[in-house]
């Protein structure tokens, strides 16, 4: 990539920014891997935004454009698991509104980040997720809920303060919030882990309106490069809640615990 940049960060010179083919197309690959794993676990954006900051953008930058795609990919899964009988928007939506409200105020610290600070902080909530989500594998496995089936929600006063977190911290930085949604529908409110992806994508379509919105209003984003993004993400995100349907609790724990490990060790020791 190209950019006429000097001195600090130029927000004006971005547009002048240049991707070569081989970039567009590493971008949108990088997509694809990222959707799936948004869907399917979480830390997609671990690969999206880091590829961006190698090619010259601004971290702020980065982490606002990459919303882009995955507004996208979140409206891509949506629709395939409604399509596949998964549609309780009423309680999805609840949700969705109390997360965002902390996106609102996650964006606005957001826009300021530099650096990767928050690795170790990132990690340990890794763990402890891992951790978690282990320790109900342990126990007698929840049977999987039928599409009809809306499911019987379990302490919902708790899940929609516990979104207010989750929410402020993918307003914030996005990266592993799927790790923090997932507890908090599958342990506090019960729901199996297909059921648990399908609300978790439509809760982080509506916050990341809200935090694109926040991020479009104070800095200049690569829309053109969200875009490319975009395009792999939607089908990652698409193959993702094909997948999460298709194979169940069991494959959706398996992939969970791998990516969980692999981020983890990546975010220690790399």
């Amino acid at each position: 990539m190209r950019s006429n940049r000097a001195g600090g960060t130029n927000f004006f010179r971005l547009a002048q920014i240049r991707m070569e083919t081989w970039e567009i197309a590493l971008l949108a690959g990088a997509g694809v891997v990222a959707g799936w794993l948004n869907v399917m676990a979480g830390g997609g954006s671990l690969l999206t935004v880091p590829l961006m900051v190698f090619m010259g953008v601004p971290g702020p930058v980065a982490n606002g454009t990459n919303r882009i795609a995955i507004l996208l990919q979140n409206i891509t899964a949506v629709a395939t698991f409604r399509r596949r009988g998964y549609s309780d928007f009423r309680l999805g939506l609840s949700l969705a509104a109390a997360a965002s409200v902390g996106a609102l105020f996650g964006a606005q610290v957001g826009v300021h980040l530099e650096g990767e600070w928050f690795n170790r902080t990132l990690a340990l909530i890794m763990i402890a997720v891992m951790l978690i989500m282990s320790h109900d594998g342990l126990r007698k496995s929840r049977p999987q809920a039928q599409p009809d089936d809306a499911g019987k929600p379990q302490r919902l006063l708790l899940g929609h303060v516990l979104m207010v977190g989750a929410g402020f911290w993918g307003g914030f930085i996005q990266i592993g919030v799927g790790f923090i949604l997932m507890p908090i529908l599958h342990r506090v409110m019960g729901f199996d882990l297909v059921r648990t992806n399908m609300y978790k994508v439509l809760i982080a379509l509506v916050y990341t309106v809200v935090a694109l919105a926040v991020f479009a209003s104070q800095l200049q984003l690569l829309w053109w490069v969200g875009m490319w993004l975009a395009l792999g993400n939607a089908f990652g995100g698409w193959l993702g809640a094909h997948t999460s349907v298709s194979r169940g609790d069991k494959w959706i724990r398996w992939v969970l615990n791998l990516t969980l490990g692999a981020f983890i060790i990546k975010l220690l020791f790399f």
